[in-house]
Formats: structure tokens, sequence, C-alpha cells
């Protein structure tokens, strides 16, 4: 069994769902969350590829995987797999990104199995950063 849902605390999507669930090891399979606020609009200045965009669209994400996350009933700590893409080559910047998720309520989620990418593209015009979580839910 499979259950789908998109929670209201997060944007609308295209097709996908935000939460999977699948009753086999009770594992949430979340979608890439990605800097979209609840209108659907990439969040930071268009085209600015600055410190301060990267910034606002990484705590953008996190804003999004505590949503998903908790209408999945799961915590930062129980997410048992991570993968951070960002749309850079610079290794500075993969770093910060980085730091600014490890300072934040969502960094027990990258203790575990966790990968960090530097892209070429992501689905969203404007989009530098998305992350991919799995959670084991409790009980």
């Amino acid at each position: 069994m499979i259950e789908k849902f998109n929670p209201p605390t997060v944007h609308e999507t295209a097709g996908y769902h935000h939460v999977t669930i699948s009753a086999a090891g009770r594992l949430a399979h979340l979608a890439g969350q990605c800097p979209l606020d609840l209108a659907g609009s990439v969040v930071g200045e268009p085209g600015d590829r600055s410190p301060a965009t990267f910034e606002a669209q990484t705590a953008q994400v996190i804003t999004n995987c505590l949503a998903v996350l908790a209408a999945a009933g799961a915590t930062p700590a129980d997410v048992v797999r991570s993968v951070i893409y960002v749309v850079s080559p610079d290794s500075g910047v993969l770093a910060a990104v980085w730091r600014q998720l490890g300072e934040s309520a969502l960094a027990p989620a990258f203790t575990t199995a966790s990968t960090l990418l530097g892209v070429a593209a992501l689905g969203y015009r404007h989009q530098l950063i998305e992350i991919d979580l799995t959670a084991a839910l409790p009980g």
C-alpha cells in the first residue's frame, strides 16, 4: 500500500506528491523540495547568484522540508537519506549551503546518509537549490 498526498502547508505541485508513504518498512519518500513559497514562486532575486540569494533559497527549502516532514509525521531525526542539489561548480558555495543546513532546525536530517551535489540546472527557472529526503516513520 502506498499513500500519497500534498500537505496544505506547501505549494501545489505539477502532478507529483510532496509525500509518499509506503507501508513496507514505513518509509516516507519526500519529493525534492524547491525554494518555492506558498504561491509557487521561486524566492530570491531572479537570475542573481549572490550569497544572499543562495541563503534565501536555502532558508525556503529548509522551511518546505520541515513542513513536509511534519505532514508525514516525521522529524529531521527520522530522515534516513538526503540528497542536496546546488546549482554551482564552486565548492565554496556548496560549503556555505551545507553550513547553513547544518545550523538549521533541519540539521539532524544530514547526520545520516547524505549527498551534496553541484549541478548545472534544476527544474524551475532561477532555482539554485533542491533537497530530496527519505524518512523512516516512527511506530
